[in-house]
């Protein structure tokens, strides 16, 4: 198994964690639910999603390849995004690949180091650096949050 797989399968069991404390009601960093309807049921599906303000807007940057919640976004349009007790429904509208490049850089500017190096860990960037990431444009799914 593979260092990216590995990795994924941690994630994946912290995330149900951090989806039963955002049920509970304790909302904590950028951290929110989105839910939105599989692709292929129709069936509504959870994944806990960091939203992200910059430059005024909120984002919602992709952080593994074949991020099942990418492709659904894509199908579906309209996500319902709950944080805490707190759900609202909201359209996500995805960001053309050279308007992504300096919104990649900033995320890896303004953020912990550790978001360069996980998009690293998950085979989407070459290195951790503001540069390496935003180069990285076409493999990286970026989301303006919207109202719905």
């Amino acid at each position: 198994m593979t260092t990216a797989q590995n990795y994924r399968r941690m994630v994946n069991a912290g995330n149900k964690i951090v989806v039963r404390l955002q049920r509970l009601g304790l909302a904590f960093g950028p951290m929110q639910l989105l839910t939105v309807a599989g692709r292929r049921t129709g069936v509504p599906r959870t994944f806990p999603i960091a939203v992200i303000p910059l430059d005024g807007d909120r984002y919602i940057f992709q952080a593994y390849p074949k991020a099942a919640w990418v492709a659904n976004a894509r199908a579906a349009g309209e996500v319902t995004l709950t944080r805490g007790r707190r759900a609202s429904a909201a359209r996500l509208t995805e960001v053309p690949v050279e308007e992504r490049r300096p919104l990649l850089r900033k995320l890896v500017e303004q953020s912990p180091p550790s978001v360069g190096k996980r998009l690293v860990t998950t085979g989407l960037a070459d290195a951790p650096t503001p540069d390496a990431v935003a180069a990285a444009a076409e493999r990286i799914a970026v989301f303006r949050v919207e109202p719905a």
